[in-house]
């Protein structure tokens, strides 16, 4: 059981990162929660007085700014969970392709520049641990998702290579892969999502991964078998899925 950690949770304002905050605060972790909507935090922070609200644009603060904000609220961070991202489709008929930057900004740029905002406390710290939100959608890939899933890919390879240059500081790194969560994000999509989980069902999955100090989590189990036997026939799922003309 995870307690008495100051932890950091990016994200924070709905979906994954608002039910894993409420989660680890009720657990008795103080929790740091971010995210860009004031109304979201402060609902979050009436859930439980381990919860502190941290208003935070990853996209436009400056690793800097990130830092002394988090620094008014602690001197340590025994975790950071960077869950805040987006989910835009691109249109390859469209003369706008800006999704493409957008959704990098945030799934990828946003959250590396968390990770070295949140270093110098990490290393205060006796064991620190950094979580990264990435998702199984960059193992297959679907129609219109190229900005989201090689935002997600970029991210994930990031991690895998910190873990390595993070070792000689005592810092581990987890990578959690999870399937399609019934959040706003996923809530605009208009076609089938096998094996949803609620936001309270993924974050208990991720509580217990980060626990164990995981190199990689993946959830559900049935729907990564799936996406590792589609990968076998890749000429089949291209033809499969590609939109209709």
């Amino acid at each position: 059981m995870i307690r008495n950690e100051t932890i950091w949770i990016t994200g924070a304002s709905s979906g994954i990162g608002y039910a894993t905050a409420k989660t680890l605060a009720l657990s008795g972790n103080q929790i740091i929660a971010s995210g860009r909507n004031r109304e979201a935090l402060e609902k979050l922070a009436a859930e439980s007085a381990n919860i502190t609200p941290m208003i935070c644009d990853l996209v436009t603060d400056s690793q800097d700014q990130i830092y002394q904000s988090l620094s008014l609220l602690t001197t340590r961070l025994d975790r950071i969970v960077l869950s805040a991202g987006d989910c835009l489709y691109l249109d390859i008929d469209s003369k706008d392709w800006s999704c493409t930057q957008s959704v990098m900004d945030i799934n990828y740029h946003g959250s590396v520049r968390a990770i070295q905002a949140a270093l110098p406390l990490l290393e205060k710290s006796t064991n620190g641990h950094i979580v990264g939100i990435t998702s199984m959608a960059s193992m297959t890939p679907f129609t219109q998702a190229e900005a989201y899933g090689a935002s997600k890919a970029a991210f994930s390879y990031f991690l895998a290579a910190l873990r390595i240059d993070l070792k000689p500081k005592n810092i581990d790194v987890t990578d959690v892969m999870p399937g399609f969560i019934d959040t706003p994000l996923t809530q605009k999509n208009d076609f089938s999502m096998p094996f949803l989980l609620s936001p309270q069902e993924a974050s208990d999955r991720i509580v217990k991964a980060i626990e164990k100090r995981n190199f990689t989590a993946v959830f559900p189990k049935r729907l990564y078998w799936l996406f590792k036997f589609l990968t076998f026939i890749p000429k089949t799922w291209v033809k499969t899925n590609s939109p209709k003309k």
